[in-house]
């Protein structure tokens, strides 16, 4: 996901017992991140009925920095997820090099860290994303 040209936005769906279940691609091309609509991210979810998801994207430019726009469309996530029961474990931004941001990690758009969240996050990710 790191080397792509393109931003991508992945959907991990996650089991009962932080399992992925499947890796949904939710979008693909150059992606305005004030343009992924909540209701787009989360329809995987609902279909498969998981009650977790996490929510990754690359950075063509290979800086996983995070946008101020990442941080909103993580913000609507959280709101959107709470109201369909389906929480939101995190928000990864794939940059090159291996590297990663985690926006519940550095507590941008998540109303509180969750660490354990962050063990589930850190395995998932790096086996399914190239980290």
């Amino acid at each position: 996901m790191a080397a792509l040209d393109q931003e991508n936005l992945v959907v991990l769906l996650l089991d009962t017992r932080n399992r992925m279940v499947l890796k949904r691609t939710v979008y693909m091309g150059t992606v305005n991140s004030s343009a992924v609509r909540p209701a787009e991210v989360l329809r995987p979810a609902i279909r498969e009925n998981v009650p977790s998801i996490i929510v990754a994207h690359n950075h063509p430019s290979g800086d996983p920095t995070p946008s101020p726009e990442d941080v909103a469309v993580t913000r609507d996530l959280v709101a959107a997820g709470k109201l369909m029961d389906i929480e939101l474990h995190d928000h990864l931004i794939i940059g090159d090099g291996g590297r990663f941001t985690s926006l519940r990690g550095i507590g941008s758009g998540f109303e509180q860290r969750d660490y354990h969240a962050l063990t589930v996050i850190n395995s998932t990710a790096r086996s399914t994303c190239g980290g």
